[in-house]
């Protein structure tokens, strides 16, 4: 019978991508792992989101947020990777090792947006860059993880390391306007059972999450209130939503889920809009 803690990441060490603005979900799932006491290893890339209409957090603002839920004994470290480049997920697994001791989590909460648009607008070069930095890079960042050694990965035939992927809503409804991000998207979710079946021998458990809309700081209040009425409740969800359900996938608790595409929308109704 399991044991419950108030922290049940204590000892894990936790390798997170996207943390770079306090907005966001990267960031709301580190702080959460912090609190449960896991070490952190946080991937960012602010340039993509000086780009982008909300532009660029402090990452050093961040990473600070996130320092104050660690717990005693756990370690926070961080790297600038540019995940359009095939060996950056390589690089970002082989910091975590040096600065953590090894993997035994990997949250893939990265995603380029922009580049987009319906069928009849993108260009191959919409569909690379998609491709490359969604489904290529999480792909090659749980490649790597898979290579490092542990020999404890399977306890009492249990996986004990796990990795969660994004997805996004393209599984439940038509998003026509975003047709390079969703293809991108729908690669990881139709893979995680094949990836969850070819990785259980290693140890590691892989499953999808679709975290819905989440205002990351891209609604404006005119959006946030359309959107509102398609929730049973009223409210769009918070950061801190989809955190839950992933930080609960790596723990001890969730050692007997994997190849699973979840979704947590809080009852979002489309057909509301």
């Amino acid at each position: 019978m399991s044991v419950l803690t108030t922290t049940p990441l204590a000892g894990r060490r936790v390798v997170i991508t996207g943390v770079s603005r306090r907005a966001g979900i990267g960031h709301a799932i580190a702080c959460r792992a912090a609190g449960m006491g896991a070490s952190l290893l946080l991937h960012h890339y602010a340039p993509h989101d000086a780009e982008q209409p909300w532009g660029a957090d402090s990452i050093e603002a961040t990473l600070d947020s996130v320092r104050a839920h660690l717990q005693p004994g756990a370690v926070l470290a961080d790297v600038s990777e540019d995940l359009r480049d095939a060996e950056a997920p390589a690089r970002i697994i082989a910091r975590a090792r040096a600065a953590l001791g090894g993997v035994d989590a990997l949250v893939c909460n990265h995603a380029s947006s922009g580049h987009d648009g319906r069928l009849e607008e993108i260009t191959a070069a919409d569909l690379d860059h998609h491709w490359r930095v969604n489904a290529r890079a999480s792909l090659l960042l749980l490649q790597a993880m898979a290579a490092l050694p542990d020999d404890d990965a399977l306890t009492d035939g249990r996986a004990r390391r796990s990795t969660v992927l994004m997805s996004s809503g393209q599984i439940l409804g038509p998003m026509a306007d975003e047709i390079a991000y969703i293809t991108s998207k729908a690669a990881l979710a139709g893979a995680t059972a094949s990836l969850a079946d070819g990785l259980a021998d290693v140890g590691i458990r892989v499953n999808t999450v679709n975290p819905g809309p989440v205002n990351t700081g891209y609604m404006d209040e005119a959006l946030e209130r359309s959107l509102a009425p398609a929730f049973p409740g009223g409210v769009p969800a918070r950061p801190e939503d989809p955190a839950r359900l992933i930080c609960w996938l790596l723990t001890d608790d969730a050692a007997w889920v994997t190849g699973q595409v979840i979704s947590t929308e809080g009852g979002f109704r489309r057909w509301g809009l």
